[in-house]
């Protein structure tokens, strides 16, 4: 019995089969780790660039209508390709100095694409000496929910919001009309 045991510690036939089926599957988990993960970062990556771009085209008007403005965010949801664009809201607004409280912002308009735009009058944050007097900037909020067809059981969604402020090109306040 003892020879027996002896021989059975000895042996090293199939020993790398056995290993490899303890660490396959922690392999595997790795691998599917960074595919998801360079994923939500591309995600992110498009979301920071949707947020920028709407700002900036919505800054090289001198105005916007409403139809203007749905335009840009038809077009700013191709940037999100491939991924779907049923979990993402754009706010695109105009923000002007309070001409009753110097030093605070005031909202001169605001158009949202799935969401609700900003109330016109109502007070902004924003950065200091971003808003000059008499003049404006335009300010885009994205916010999406990534929802990875991979890690759905682990992560079912992913919260992304990124901001953007541009100040008009062409003329001191983009016009809403």
């Amino acid at each position: 019995m003892l020879t027996k045991i002896r021989n059975f510690c000895r042996a090293t036939r199939g020993l790398a089969a056995v290993e490899f089926g303890l660490i396959s599957p922690l392999l595997v988990v790795i691998l599917l780790g960074g595919v998801e993960t360079s994923n939500a970062i591309a995600c992110n990556q498009k979301v920071q660039s949707m947020a920028a771009a709407t700002s900036d085209l919505v800054a090289q008007a001198t105005s916007v209508s409403t139809s203007d403005v749905n335009d840009i965010f038809n077009a700013i949801n191709t940037v999100l390709y491939p991924y779907p664009t049923s979990g993402m809201r754009i706010i695109v607004t105009s923000i002007v100095n309070d001409p009753n409280h110097p030093g605070n912002y005031i909202v001169a308009w605001s158009q949202a694409q799935n969401g609700t735009p900003h109330a016109v009058g109502s007070t902004i944050a924003v950065p200091a000496g971003l808003v000059t007097t008499g003049g404006s900037v335009i300010y885009s909020e994205v916010s999406y929910s990534y929802s990875s067809p991979v890690a759905g059981l682990v992560t079912p969604v992913i919260h992304m919001n990124s901001n953007f402020y541009s100040k008009p090109r062409a003329s001191a306040q983009v016009v809403h009309t």
